[in-house]
């Protein structure tokens, strides 16, 4: 099975300061209500950095689905096999063959798609920190004008399922520039370069996108205001059991060291111990 490597810190360029901290033991979660506008969809961009603090079990990225069906759904998630994965109702888009187990690592997610190209195959693109994702273990190409309802009017949580209350599969690790384009299929240089003298993959300011009417922008730097948007639309989450203590400073651009879950045992001067999360 393969173990991606992961980002490392990066010096010089830009710099994300802040990232936030969702911790499994306390349903930590961001959400939105519906918003006005129903004609996204079919297409967008959602990127964003995570850095997994548990494996092996499944848990959400990102939901978004109505509030009355389970029927219309989508979501980017982690497996319980460690592959990511792009489900909406039925279908299951995209399931890598990579497994992305490594928690000192921070991964950047860029899920692209316009389902109102004629090519198939151009309809959904997946890129793993710089790199367009290409072996899967199944996947589906989007229907010509299918929505695949991320963007569009429905509910989004961040961090946890919308299922049973908001309270299943729910994200623990870190995550950093939280960020939806509404309108626009980019490739995964709208957000990140290799840097030219480590070849590390790293963020660039996003600043300047154009987010569309439901697009977001999730910097995390407001402690009092986690779930703010700052792309200028408005489009802000409301934070459920998180707080200026889960801001954290550990980030894609600035990686701290973490223990290891797949190594928990461990021997401090002859006594022996084991860490948990």
């Amino acid at each position: 099975m393969l173990i991606l490597g992961g980002n490392q810190l990066t010096a010089g360029g830009y710099n994300v300061d802040n990232s936030l901290r969702f911790d499994d033991g306390s349903t930590d979660y961001l959400n939105k209500s519906s918003s006005g506008s129903t004609g996204a969809g079919k297409i967008f961009t959602l990127s964003l950095w995570v850095k997994r603090s548990d494996i092996s079990r499944e848990q959400y990225l990102v939901h978004a689905r109505s509030a009355d069906s389970q029927g219309n759904f989508a979501r980017l998630e982690f497996d319980s096999g460690d592959n990511i994965r792009y489900r909406g109702y039925s279908t299951t888009y995209i399931d890598t063959s990579a497994k992305f187990r490594d928690p000192n690592a921070w991964y950047h997610l860029v899920l692209a798609v316009d389902t109102t190209q004629g090519t198939a195959s151009d309809r959904l693109k997946f890129y793993v920190n710089g790199v367009e994702e290409t072996n899967f273990g199944s996947s589906t190409n989007p229907s010509l004008n299918e929505n695949l309802v991320l963007g569009s009017n429905i509910n989004h949580f961040i961090g946890v399922s919308n299922y049973a209350g908001g309270t299943g599969s729910k994200y623990s690790g870190y995550m950093s520039e939280v960020v939806l384009i509404d309108g626009s299929q980019l490739d995964q240089t709208s957000f990140g370069e290799f840097d030219e003298d480590s070849g590390i993959w790293k963020p660039i300011d996003v600043s300047g996108l154009t987010f569309g009417t439901n697009g977001f922008y999730l910097d995390f730097e407001n402690s009092g205001s986690l779930g703010a948007d700052v792309s200028g639309n408005g489009n802000n989450f409301t934070v459920n059991n998180l707080t200026s203590i889960d801001q954290s400073t550990d980030t894609c651009t600035n990686n701290f060291a973490t223990l290891n879950p797949l190594a928990s045992g461990v021997a401090i001067g002859g006594v022996a111990g084991t860490f948990t999360d």
